[in-house]
């Protein structure tokens, strides 16, 4: 080869990853049939506070765009200067918008502890360029059975055959899974709901009919008496008894028969689990009250969301990830801004006046 014919790489090129190591669980990412979030993890969703958690705070985290940056120092403190995003910074999986597979990066970190990105395909200086979500109800690590995770682990199975760690970004949250901190209070919400279904199913009497005097009636003609008051009822405004039956109105609570109390009391428990404001779930507190909308989503983000995002954007600014001094974070600013929201709103106000989108 010549003095002046030296080959030359472009960073930019995708070129197939190449890490060594059993790598065959990679191989089942797009068997999508076989997918599962797990059994465990389905019955805690059927729980309402327990969705309306998860919800509330998957839209904080599926919604904000990432932004990447160096720091530099200025003399006084280090500054962020942004820098030009690498292409995965808008669309981590090729498949899916970053909405998406942030929600869902999210619920593994909610209700597991963990979360997995396979890494699908790097540029030629050898940094991830594409990802693929591989989700944390399949993926199980030798080295550590959990239910607390300290460290990523090196041996990773996937569907139940291996992969190369070195191909897999793991996320692991500062806080324990929601399946694993508070079982009781989950399995306690699922049997409160049970009873509530079934106390639905029975429906209660408006009222008795008793007979006081003269010769008593058959079953079948106290059935026939009843039935026949009940469509006189749906007919007439006035009823018409004799002297020897009587009518009394039953003073059953249909709250106490659908167990409100016990039902608000629960879902603040589920607050509670979920580190998330029990008034963002429709739950009373007497005590606490926000002023406007904008504290509110204050409260979700700082209460709630801020520890998952600050994992997810951290891991992601990892050297495995990036080049070292190279950092990502969510750009929260837009999501707490009050001026961001009422320009949203009139956007979609003038789209719906006028059926163009706006700067059209």
């Amino acid at each position: 080869m010549g003095l002046f014919t030296r080959a030359t790489t472009d960073a930019a090129q995708p070129v197939v990853k190449a890490a060594a190591g059993s790598n065959v669980g990679m191989s089942q990412l797009d068997n999508f049939y076989a997918f599962t979030q797990g059994n465990t993890r389905q019955r805690a969703m059927s729980v309402p506070a327990i969705t309306r958690a998860r919800d509330l705070l998957a839209s904080v985290i599926g919604c904000t765009p990432l932004k990447m940056y160096n720091e530099m120092w200025n003399g006084e403190e280090m500054e962020e200067v942004d820098i030009a995003p690498r292409s995965w910074l808008r669309r981590l999986d090729p498949a899916l918008p970053n909405s998406t597979l942030f929600a869902w990066l999210f619920d593994d970190l909610f209700f597991t502890q963990r979360a997995f990105l396979a890494i699908t395909s790097r540029t030629a200086d050898g940094f991830p360029s594409a990802f693929q979500r591989m989700p944390s109800a399949m993926t199980l690590t030798q080295d550590q059975a959990g239910p607390v995770f300290f460290a990523p682990s090196k041996q990773i199975t996937f569907s139940g055959l291996p992969v190369d760690h070195r191909d897999v970004v793991q996320f692991i949250s500062p806080i324990q899974g929601l399946l694993f901190t508070s079982p009781n209070a989950v399995l306690t919400s699922l049997k409160l709901e049970a009873s509530r279904m079934r106390s639905a199913m029975n429906s209660l009497p408006n009222g008795v009919l008793r007979q006081v005097g003269g010769e008593p009636l058959s079953g079948e003609e106290l059935q026939q008496l009843s039935q026949s008051f009940e469509a006189a009822r749906l007919t007439n405004t006035v009823a018409a008894l004799n002297e020897f039956v009587t009518y009394t109105e039953t003073t059953t609570d249909p709250s106490k028969q659908m167990l409100v109390e016990a039902s608000e009391y629960q879902a603040l428990e589920i607050a509670r689990l979920a580190n998330c404001p029990p008034y963002l779930l429709g739950v009373a507190t007497g005590s606490y009250s926000y002023q406007n909308s904008t504290q509110a989503r204050q409260d979700l983000y700082m209460f709630g969301a801020k520890l998952f995002m600050d994992c997810i954007s951290e891991t992601l600014s990892a050297d495995n990830v990036l080049p070292r001094g190279t950092y990502v974070k969510f750009d929260i600013e837009d999501y707490l801004s009050e001026n961001y929201l009422m320009e949203k709103e009139n956007n979609n106000y003038e789209t719906a006046e006028t059926g163009v989108m706006p700067n059209a």
